[in-house]
């Protein structure tokens, strides 16, 4: 099958729909599809094999790690001698979005929701532009003929923006490379010693409600003396949150690889407060590696945690001492942190990139026969 991939985001950032997106293409390469993909930014050359066409973009001003234009005549030239069966849209918003409506009137379009960007309005004190994000959400998916999203909750989101033809793309996590296993003590050392120790795995950004850690933390600290926090990625508010954290908070920066996996499997539990997940590639990635999560009862993330059984789920708007209960319960019981990490992993074996990638197919091939009558 030949499939034009236009992304709104991509390499070299790194985010949860960067993930979905690269191991989708690692799948389809190693399934002998043919493959182009269109992306703004500064991307690699080519992604496993397939071709990367960068498209001419800038910041967002509110959000500088996002980049917005339009995919301009050499890139539309490309597409064409390309000839695709079908334009796989990843959240069209801003370039992606724009793009679509063009590539539309040519090629069928299946689309895909990862960002919930009206919510992501208000987090970041924009809320004006929130009745213009949804009707570029509703306006962008509509052309396509079926949109997918990334977990049950996310499927009444869509409702609500008006999206229509909404199908699952199932979940999935690299087990191999996230695993107990890659548990060190250089990389424990490295995120905050040998005392309890709490993650934060993400974005340092607004919409993660990363604020909130902190103050959590020194309720769980109150109670669990030498209690630490590490905070494993990169943001908007990265340089403040560093500058005004206590002592007892670490900050790596961005991790990849084979350091993201032994940064999860060192900790003792995720702490996961954001309220705007459309799933939570975190709380999968730390079932994989046996870290049990305490995350927000909100968006997708209720789609993942098994609440009392793979981590805790937690009412968003609960004071920080709430907070803290699942987090010391962890912290302080062994057998409670090793029960909800065997059940962790076991959920997280369940899912694989393959399946998840075959199930798309399928979606493919409906999109491309409906368009043919």
């Amino acid at each position: 099958m030949r499939i034009a991939l236009l992304t709104e985001v991509f390499l070299p950032k790194i985010d949860g729909v960067v993930t979905r997106t690269t191991r989708h293409l690692d799948q389809l390469a190693a399934l002998g599809h043919e493959v182009l993909i269109f992306a703004p930014g500064n991307p690699p050359a080519e992604y496993a094999g397939f071709e990367v066409v960068p498209i001419p973009s800038r910041d967002l001003k509110v959000y500088p790690e996002v980049k917005h234009g339009m995919m301009g005549p050499r890139a539309f030239r490309r597409l064409r001698e390309f000839n695709p069966e079908i334009v796989h849209a990843v959240n069209p918003i801003w370039t992606a979005g724009w793009s679509t409506l063009v590539a539309a009137r040519r090629y069928p379009v299946i689309a895909s929701f990862h960002t919930d960007v009206p919510e992501y309005c208000l987090k970041l004190g924009i809320p004006w532009v929130k009745p213009i994000a949804k009707w570029g959400m509703r306006t962008f998916h509509g052309r396509a003929g079926v949109n997918l999203v990334t977990s049950g909750p996310m499927m009444d989101k869509a409702a609500e923006y008006g999206i229509p033809n909404v199908r699952l793309w199932p979940k999935a996590v690299d087990t191999e490379r996230f695993t107990p296993a890659a548990r060190t003590r250089e990389m424990r050392t490295r995120l905050g010693g040998d005392g309890p120790l709490v993650l934060f795995v993400g974005r340092i950004s607004a919409e993660k409600s990363v604020d909130r850690c902190v103050p959590i933390m020194e309720e769980v600290r109150a109670r669990v003396p030498g209690a630490r926090i590490a905070f494993v990625g990169e943001g908007p508010l990265y340089d403040e949150l560093r500058s005004h954290a206590p002592d007892w908070a670490n900050f790596t920066g961005y991790l990849s690889g084979d350091d993201l996996a032994a940064a999860y499997a060192s900790g003792d539990a995720l702490l996961f407060p954001s309220t705007t997940e459309t799933l939570g590639f975190a709380a999968l990635e730390a079932f994989a590696s046996g870290l049990p999560v305490v995350a927000a009862n909100a968006g997708g993330l209720p789609f993942v945690v098994a609440d009392g059984e793979t981590g805790f789920l937690v009412d968003p708007d609960a004071p920080d001492a709430a907070w803290a209960d699942p987090i010391v319960r962890l912290l302080t019981d062994p057998d409670t942190n090793a029960g909800m990490a065997r059940a962790a992993r076991a959920e997280a074996e369940r899912w694989t990139w393959r399946a998840s990638t075959e199930t798309v197919l399928g979606y493919y091939d409906e999109v491309i026969r409906s368009a043919r009558r």
